[in-house]
């Protein structure tokens, strides 16, 4: 897995994670504030549960392939736990040079 391979598969993973917290937190929302349905946290629970063991196997394999420090890995998987934590660690790794950069897209 080249670094590019990996920095892109791990913002992905880290972009989908925070969505899909996204997703079961309205679920729970509903599920015991207004007491309505369950529905949003039976979809969401599931999925988000999935996400959330790819995010922690494409850290790991990121830690890996882009020589990140164990302070580092573990400050990526402890993201992992708060919602949108994700999100903000990608960022943070990006700006520090810890992630290569996206390719830029030009118009022609």
């Amino acid at each position: 897995m080249t670094p590019r391979t990996a920095a892109a598969a791990f913002r992905i993973v880290a972009v989908a994670e925070a969505l899909s917290w996204i997703g079961l937190l309205a679920g729970m929302y509903v599920k015991y504030v207004p007491e309505t349905t369950e529905l949003g946290v039976t979809v969401f629970g599931p999925i988000h549960g999935g996400i959330f063991v790819a995010y922690v196997v494409v850290a790991l394999m990121a830690s890996r392939v882009l020589r990140w420090s164990p302070r580092l890995t573990v400050l990526a998987l402890v993201c992992s736990v708060p919602p949108l934590a994700t999100v903000w660690f990608e960022r943070l790794a990006t700006r520090n040079d810890r992630l290569p950069p996206q390719r830029e897209v030009r118009a022609a």
